[in-house]
């Protein structure tokens, strides 16, 4: 079996891969036959492989000499892009091409499971569906606020239930046996309704060492929820009557002090208004809304947890607003989606396109980032036959929609290789420029693959016309659309969308001929975390949207076969172009003026909590899905201006918002400067009693292996080793 690891022929960056890259995409992405053999020699045989597999895609029904021209064509266009700066997600760079090697594996990163009903059938089904889809290598998230309260009565049973959070622990360790068997940590989001009676609990879950681990926590915080905290106003904490409860008893659901009316992903066994769709529901307990606020806000700002997903604006902004009630998300909330959804994303990365970087000169290639865009969209969308979904009713959602979510990866590089410092003005302008070019070039794509290859299914579906509908867009009655009529999807998609409408004022002709055929696909851009793909196919380019962690830091790095993550220094990729490009003397926090790194080489920590959202806010206008950005902020941030960061977040129209506080209590996290291993000291119990102290930088032996304190720490402190 070889182990040599080869310099790749060709790379995402004209500098040489970091061996912390190499490594990376040699454990994660590179194919390996059954016996251990590399069948990819190279990132750039990566490439091929992948570029082969989806064009494969093109055509697929043709055996012709035509057929076999149009696959051959579109394989040296989709490697072109590979080449520059094209980057699929995970799933894809693991797994396309791969079928030989691994028959079980999917293309596919995020979904969600079926909405999970309120029963011990529901309950499990939803176990049984999720294990196929974690095994088949793709997150997966899930709605839990669906499940009655604690203490509330089963007649079924008999008995009274232990709530929805003792049913997310069978989950959590369902994940956690899965990933160990399939040697890939599964990634779960568990979301939960802010008016949910356990709400608090809820909030609490992860405070307890060793729970919900393989999950992350988001809460669905409604604008009606953010009004009572601003107004100081009690919050109802309810679930919905059920018609068995109403029929057995008559209660008067109108008394507003015993039940209110709200939106539910659920009504076929609830009490449900007709003319707006809303269900009632049981009042529980009413507690002071900021009391709630304060709860969320001390749980996040100590143990990161719960994210924030502002629901009210998901479905308000939702392409397919008519049809899907969004409540779940993917692992890392970029993509809300239905039950049974499910996207493939990408990513292109922006450092490729710069010219002349960090010179006065240095400008960004607009007109190769189009054309990039161009194919990496029909990349996307031929990914979508290639999708290896376990379930015939995820793939029927992908087939019937095709939605992708291509994103952008290198942002803060970018900025720094054009004199920009992230978080400016410049650079809020620059960013929201890529997102509308991405936009508009993917909306243009989307035309012109209708016109080759037929919409969506959905665009030619027809619906009937309801009260919901006409009550969320006034716009309907106004055009003379009334309950019962049938109104085409495509109809609904490209006039009536909240996004598309905002697409028509750039390009009202575009729009217009989307209504028309049908758009290809219902959504294009999510931006996603691009941790590993930014680190082993960027060369360590900044991630997703964020700026650089830190020019020189630690990442800890997931292998397989070890208990703990493994710590290794990596550089950003601006920081290595100008060293090579610049000034090779120039390092990081050097006192020496010609060795200093320029002011427009931004870490994470020098951006403020507004300047990150303002950044976020201004993809946010042109990306049709969601953005996963975490606003760092450090150690000794004021808790009481932490608290306003999510109401910033609300007002600038975010879909979600999370926040990241060093925290060694609480966990390690992946990525860590040295200056916080040295300063943070460690606490180590053995069996026989005795303590252990060690910096988290210093290293300890156990089981067989070196582990850094602070990995060790946080792998006993999670349970994957009994006690020291």
């Amino acid at each position: 079996m070889s182990t040599v690891l080869r310099q790749p022929l060709l790379t995402t960056s004209p500098l040489p891969l970091q061996e912390a890259s190499l490594s990376v995409w040699a454990s994660k992405y590179r194919l390996v036959a059954k016996d251990g053999e590399p069948v990819d020699d190279t990132i750039d045989d990566s490439y091929q492989r992948i570029a082969r597999a989806i064009a494969e895609c093109e055509a697929n029904t043709a055996a012709s000499e035509e057929g076999t021209a149009k696959r051959e064509h579109w394989y040296q266009q989709f490697l072109w892009a590979l080449r520059n700066g094209a980057i699929p997600a995970g799933r894809i760079v693991a797994n396309a091409g791969a079928r030989e090697h691994k028959p079980s594996t999917s293309t596919i990163n995020c979904t969600v499971s079926a909405t999970i009903e309120d029963s011990m059938e529901g309950i499990l089904r939803g176990v049984y569906e999720a294990g196929l889809t974690l095994r088949a290598g793709s997150g997966i998230g899930y709605e839990f606020s669906t499940l009655r309260p604690r203490g509330a009565y089963v007649s079924g049973a008999g008995a009274y239930t232990s709530g929805p959070l003792s049913f997310m622990d069978i989950y959590d360790k369902m994940c956690a046996t899965v990933s160990s068997a399939g040697g890939r940590r599964g990634a779960q989001m568990g979301t939960f309704d802010i008016g949910h009676p356990d709400v608090l609990e809820f909030i609490r879950a992860k405070r307890e060492s060793g729970r919900l681990r393989q999950f992350n926590l988001s809460l669905l915080i409604t604008d009606e929820f953010i009004e009572a905290v601003k107004r100081n106003q009690e919050w109802k904490l309810a679930f919905p009557l059920s018609r068995k409860e109403f029929e057995s008893s008559k209660p008067d659901v109108g008394d507003p002090a015993k039940y209110v009316w709200r939106e539910w992903p659920l009504n076929a066994d609830y009490v449900v208004d007709e003319s707006t769709g809303l269900v009632c529901c049981k009042i529980y307990k009413t507690v002071p809304a900021r009391r709630i606020w304060d709860l969320v806000m001390s749980s996040t700002y100590d143990f990161a947890e719960p994210g924030f997903i502002l629901v009210d604006r998901v479905n308000e902004m939702n392409n397919n607003w008519w049809c899907e009630n969004i409540r779940a998300s993917n692992p890392c909330g970029e993509q809300g989606l239905p039950p049974h959804g499910a996207c493939l994303l990408g990513s292109t990365d922006l450092t490729r396109f710069v010219l002349n970087p960090f010179h006065e000169s240095a400008v960004f290639d607009w007109e190769k980032y189009r054309k990039v865009v161009r194919v990496f969209t029909r990349m996307l969308d031929d990914v979508v036959e290639m999708n290896g979904l376990p379930l015939p009713e995820q793939q029927a959602e992908i087939l019937r929609k095709r939605r992708h979510g291509m994103g952008i990866l290198g942002l803060g590089s970018t900025l720094a290789m054009l004199r920009i410092r992230y978080g400016s003005t410049e650079a809020v302008a620059f960013t929201e420029a890529v997102a509308k070019t991405t936009a508009l070039v993917g909306w243009q794509q989307a035309l012109e693959l209708a016109k080759e290859k037929g919409p969506a299914p959905i665009m030619s579906e027809r619906f009937e016309v309801n009260a919901q509908m006409l009550r969320r867009r006034p716009e309907m009655v106004a055009d003379g659309w009334k309950v019962g009529d049938l109104i085409e999807g495509r109809i609904l998609h490209a006039r009536y969308s909240r996004y598309m409408q905002q697409i028509a004022e750039e390009d009202p002709q575009l729009v217009r001929e989307l209504e028309e055929l049908g758009a290809r696909f219902t959504h294009h851009t999510s931006i996603a975390p691009t941790g590993t793909i930014s680190l082993s196919l960027a060369n360590n380019a900044s991630n997703g949207i964020e700026p650089s962690f830190a020019h020189q830091y630690f990442r800890n790095i997931i292998l397989e076969g070890r208990k703990t993550k493994e710590r290794v220094e990596v550089r950003s990729l601006e920081f290595l172009a100008y060293q090579a490009v610049v000034n090779r003397q120039a390092f990081p926090g050097e006192k020496e003026v010609d060795r200093q790194l320029p002011d427009y080489f931004v870490s994470a920590d020098q951006v403020t909590p507004e300047q990150h959202i303002d950044i976020q806010a201004a993809a946010q206008r042109w990306v049709d899905s969601s953005i996963s950005k975490t606003v760092n902020v450090p150690t000794n941030f004021p808790f009481e201006r932490f608290k306003d960061i999510y109401l910033y977040a609300h007002a600038q129209g975010l879909k979600g918002c999370t926040t990241f506080r060093f925290n060694a209590e609480a966990f390690q996290g992946v990525l860590v400067t040295e200056k916080d291993l040295k300063s943070t000291t460690y606490l180590f119990t053995t069996e026989d009693g005795k303590t252990i102290r060690a910096r988290g930088d210093q290293w300890i032996e156990y089981e067989g292996e070196k582990h850094s304190a602070a990995n060790l720490f946080d792998a006993i402190k999670e349970g994957y080793f009994g006690r020291l």
